[in-house]
């Protein structure tokens, strides 16, 4: 048994939240992998279960004991337009547990079929977007990034028609929570200021407990969530990650990375990098994030306005101050990241000059992100390390011109070499989920062969240690390699 104590604390809420229903069985479904470390963390008895029971349960065909699924309704701005009633359109959540640390974390399998709120579509999903979810979020997790976790991937043993026929998939996700920005705007929208404050009462009593008892809870809430979005998007540039769609329904209010559809790590580093295929104005481009997070983050302040305060005029100026918070706390994450990245223990004035000159020298000469930063790891120990460095860079003056200013700022800090560089090798990833690689994992899949991808997501799962049989993963692709754009895969 899985467990006895399935039962969903959202479900507590007015039914006008969410729908219950049952995920939709499949012909023939399949354990593609099971991610045995993350059940033991959520006390989850598998102990005995073959693959086959393990597939009925995460495809959805076995029920776990005590669970009353429900898919959850919410809306959202995508791209910027206000679509008034998004949901669950393929995913429902089977049930909670409480991890080792007594945290409550949902359990919902995505790819389960239609619900209410599907908008005409199948309410399935294919192979690729399921393996390349598993294996993004599972990386950002090894990364140290908040970040929903895969507990299941699960082949369903059939056919899904999007522009081609594809075998069909199943991933179960596992979250802090699966309220989003968007779940606030659904309820805004309607003018439903109870439900509104009841969510909000929700969401305190979940993430943020200690804000209960303050003078102005609702605030509170506000500033919290704008804090832990600029940390979380400071996170995510600090390792070039590219969400791709960060449109409201794609903001969890946890602070928890969600959604891997369109998402990718760079390769060469360019502020104005997009892979999403259908961001065709670079809405959510690199170096747009911050912008598009604080935009999200004043659509979820418009939302709680009527708590803020009686006075809409001092709730605007309250919310305005929160939100105004966001461009501050996000600098000050980006700066704390890339003084780690550098090898800096100390603070100077000129630490962000420095850390922006690196970038556009790197912009300058094409240089790869991550092998840079991983390899000035060996460069902080001496120069003979620089080549390798230089290496990355198509035209590597700019690169030799700024490392005289680093090595400066190195001479500086009290720590030795070799401390400091062992130091930054615990934060800059020697191999990251490239895209050359996903797709090298989801072709293979396609004709029934796994093991790539089991051999990947092994890899991801130490980021900061690289054996030398994996050495292949840390490299960037070849010009013929490069995967130039992604998909969302609904």
């Amino acid at each position: 048994m899985l467990s006895d104590d399935l039962a969903i604390s959202y479900a507590a809420l007015p039914e006008r939240f969410y729908t219950h229903l049952v995920p939709t069985p499949v012909a023939n479904p399949r354990l593609i992998r099971f991610n045995t470390t993350l059940a033991a963390e959520l006390n989850l008895d598998v102990n005995g279960l073959d693959a086959a029971t393990l597939a009925a349960i995460f495809s959805g065909n076995e029920l776990m004991p005590g669970s009353r699924p429900i898919a959850m309704v919410y809306a959202g701005h995508q791209f910027g337009q206000f679509v008034p009633q998004l949901g669950d359109g393929r995913a429902i959540l089977v049930g909670e547990v409480r991890d080792r640390s007594g945290k409550r974390r949902d359990i919902q399998l995505k790819g389960s079929g239609r619900t209410p709120y599907s908008r005409g579509g199948d309410g399935r999903a294919v192979v690729g977007p399921v393996l390349r979810e598993y294996l993004v979020s599972e990386a950002m997790h090894a990364l140290g990034i908040p970040a929903t976790r895969a507990l299941a991937a699960v082949a369903t043993g059939e056919i899904v028609v999007r522009e081609r026929r594809l075998p069909g998939a199943i991933l179960t996700r596992v979250a802090a929570s699966h309220v989003r920005v968007g779940t606030f705007e659904f309820f805004a929208a309607r003018g439903d200021t109870d439900a509104t404050r009841r969510l909000a009462d929700y969401v305190i009593g979940r993430h943020y407990p200690h804000l209960a008892a303050g003078a102005n809870p609702y605030l509170d809430l506000l500033r919290a969530v704008v804090l832990r979005q600029a940390a979380l998007i400071a996170r995510w540039m600090s390792v070039g990650f590219i969400h791709g769609v960060m449109n409201t329904d794609n903001m969890a209010v946890s602070g928890e990375t969600i959604d891997f559809g369109p998402c990718a790590f760079m390769d060469a580093y360019d502020p104005l990098t997009v892979f999403s295929s259908i961001d065709h104005q670079g809405r959510y481009a690199y170096a747009n994030q911050p912008l598009a997070a604080q935009w999200n983050l004043a659509r979820f302040a418009e939302t709680l306005l009527p708590l803020l305060a009686p006075d809409t005029a001092e709730a605007i100026r309250l919310a305005t101050a929160a939100v105004t918070e966001f461009s501050t706390e996000f600098d000050t994450q980006w700066l704390e990241c890339m003084r780690r990245k550098l090898g800096f223990f100390t603070e100077e004035e000129g630490d962000a000059a420095l850390a922006r000159g690196l970038l556009d020298a790197m912009h300058q000469g094409q240089a790869d992100f991550t092998l840079t930063f991983r390899r000035l790891c060996d460069a902080a120990d001496g120069t003979g390390a620089d080549p390798a460095v230089e290496s990355t860079f198509v035209e590597p003056a700019a690169f030799r011109q700024w490392a005289q200013s680093w090595r400066a700022r190195l001479a500086r800090e009290a720590h030795p070499a070799g401390e400091r560089a062992a130091f930054m090798r615990l934060v800059n990833p020697a191999v990251i989920p490239r895209n050359h690689r996903i797709e090298e994992a989801i072709v293979a899949a396609l004709h029934e062969d796994f093991v790539p991808f089991e051999r990947l997501a092994d890899v991801l799962s130490r980021p900061f240690e690289l054996a030398p049989s994996a050495g292949e993963y840390a490299q960037a692709p070849r010009a013929e390699e490069r995967v130039m754009q992604t998909f969302c895969g609904t």
